[in-house]
């Protein structure tokens, strides 16, 4: 399997990228489920370790509590709110971009947007995030070294794969 150049700051440009385009939906959670905070919780990890902090197992539980969150908002009938907590799940995954020229791996960069835009498509909402303006130079470089968004995961997929044809235009 070829290997993808990555440093660490290109992965805290990544997770940064991947909080700034989660975080909104955070607000469609907290709309649903204004008591658990799991969501939020795990965005603060993922932007701890944006902003310099070590990549640890706090990033991973909070990912894992997030996705507690997700499953029980599902279960629940709350799609949007859901969807919102999926963000948080993919903003921790973005710590954890593998340096594999995989298709499934440009999803811990994108994800995080297509799950948050896919919230609030669901909310009856337009999304507020121009996830293309806020993906800097590093980031569209990182995605670069990547094949294309894998086909599948349905209208979240989707706009994944509208959004990685987006970045890599020059």
């Amino acid at each position: 399997m070829t290997e993808v150049p990555l440093d660490l700051a290109e992965l805290r440009a990544v997770t940064a990228y991947a909080v700034a385009c989660a975080e909104p939906a955070l607000a469609i959670f907290a709309s649903a489920r204004p008591a658990d905070d799991r969501p939020r919780a795990a965005i603060e990890a993922a932007r701890a370790f944006a902003q310099g902090a070590k990549r640890s197992k706090t990033i991973r539980d909070g990912a894992w509590a997030a996705q507690r969150a997700y499953q029980e908002a599902r279960d629940a009938g709350e799609a949007a709110a859901g969807e919102a907590a999926r963000a948080a799940v993919a903003a921790c995954g973005a710590a954890f971009l593998h340096p594999l020229a995989k298709a499934s791996q440009v999803l811990h960069i994108l994800g995080p947007a297509g799950h948050a835009a896919y919230a609030f498509e669901l909310a009856g909402a337009a999304y507020p995030v121009d996830a293309r303006a806020v993906a800097d130079p590093v980031v569209r470089r990182v995605l670069a070294r990547y094949p294309n968004a894998p086909s599948g995961r349905g209208r979240m997929g989707e706009l994944v794969r509208e959004l990685d044809a987006a970045l890599r235009r020059p």
